[in-house]
């Protein structure tokens, strides 16, 4: 696979088989990964691989909070600014839409809607959850770094036949995955990634997201 076909073939994948996948594969990705690139070779990321009973049981714990609503999510960041507005706002707002869509929910079915939401934390049934942290001290150029790293291992994946979602939603119940996951108390939790192999029949997995035109987000100066 070309890094061209990994990049078009690469997308936040909510519907997974369950198919394992072998540790030495993840050992080769991540081994790879490692070349990502780094502004004074850092090296910022830091990870738990989890699968089978250590997963499944944070599985079981986040569900416990579900019942109590937006008063157990206790994100350690703002996942999305408090100020997002305009073509930014639109665009979270329009691959939300174009998911529930796919799967046939409407905006007024708060009760499906919801127990949609709820498979973020069963990873859409991917065998593998990677969580990342950072130390707290680390800064947006670090944050920065950790997105390229995260994006090697994304690519690298599809080479592999893999696939994955990065899943900040996981950093709303950060005391949680804290508790069932030997994260250090100085570093920051970030996300989640779901890894595995994806459902080719499931509809959720088939929409069309969209992406701006370079006229939106490039500005081409001193060039004929």
């Amino acid at each position: 696979m070309t890094p061209t076909e990994a990049v078009q073939t690469r997308r936040s994948v909510r519907a997974f088989t369950g198919q394992p996948v072998e540790r030495e594969t993840l050992t080769r990705v991540l081994e790879k990964a490692q070349r990502s690139p780094s502004g004074g070779n850092v090296q910022p990321w830091n990870a738990v691989m989890l699968t089978g009973e250590p997963m499944q049981a944070l599985f079981d714990r986040v569900a416990q909070e579900f019942p109590k609503g937006r008063a157990a999510l206790k994100p350690e960041y703002d996942i999305y600014p408090k100020g997002l507005d305009g073509v930014y706002e639109e665009r979270r707002f329009g691959v939300g839409e174009g998911m529930y869509a796919a799967l046939d929910i409407s905006r007024e079915d708060k009760a499906k809607r919801l127990m949609w939401f709820a498979q973020n934390f069963r990873a859409f049934g991917a065998p593998v959850l990677m969580l990342v942290h950072t130390p707290k001290y680390m800064g947006p150029p670090q944050w920065s770094d950790i997105g390229m790293w995260l994006q090697t291992i994304m690519l690298l994946l599809r080479e592999e036949g893999l696939d994955s979602c990065a899943q900040e939603a996981w950093a709303a119940y950060s005391p949680q995955v804290r508790e069932m996951v030997d994260i250090p108390e100085d570093h920051i939790f970030f996300c989640g990634m779901a890894i595995g192999y994806r459902d080719p029949d499931a509809a959720v997995n088939q929409f069309d997201v969209k992406r701006a035109s370079l006229d939106e987000t490039v500005r081409w100066e001193g060039w004929n």
